[in-house]
């Protein structure tokens, strides 16, 4: 006699095989995302300063807004997603504050801080202990030659 069809054995096997795969794959995907969210920040971040060292060194001062020196999507408090004019700019993991970027003084000074907050959060930890060297005042004016 032919039989059409798999035993309930043949089944079980599969579908505990599937389960051990599910049980792996998932948190390793999780952890991309997070390391995905890490990464773009912490490029968002050397962008910045890259973009107002570069806008303060072409036009001798810092903008009045933030939109003006740079393409990045810095936002004034979570969800807004809206450009900062004025104040410190952040960036957020959700709606939590990870890193505060200020401008110090007078626009003229070329002066700006980056600080980073709520470091107890997966990425926003993640993110502290990769920006660190970039965690402190930049100062791109100066005296120079008049």
């Amino acid at each position: 006699m032919k039989r059409a069809g798999f035993t309930m054995i043949e089944l079980i096997f599969v579908i505990v095989i599937l389960g051990i795969l599910a049980a792996v794959a998932v948190p390793k995907l999780a952890a991309t995302r997070t390391d995905a969210e890490v990464a773009k920040m912490s490029t968002n971040v050397a962008t910045v300063i890259s973009d107002i060292g570069s806008y303060y060194t072409s036009q001798g001062t810092l903008g009045a807004n933030w939109s003006d020196m740079t393409n990045v999507a810095l936002e004034a408090s979570a969800g807004t997603k809206s450009t900062v004019t004025s104040g410190a700019a952040k960036l957020f993991s959700g709606t939590t504050e990870c890193v505060a970027i200020t401008m110090n003084g007078a626009v003229a000074d070329g002066n700006i801080t980056v600080t980073t907050s709520n470091t107890g959060t997966p990425v926003c930890g993640a993110v502290n202990t990769k920006i660190d060297s970039m965690k402190k005042t930049h100062v791109f004016g100066g005296v120079g030659v008049k």
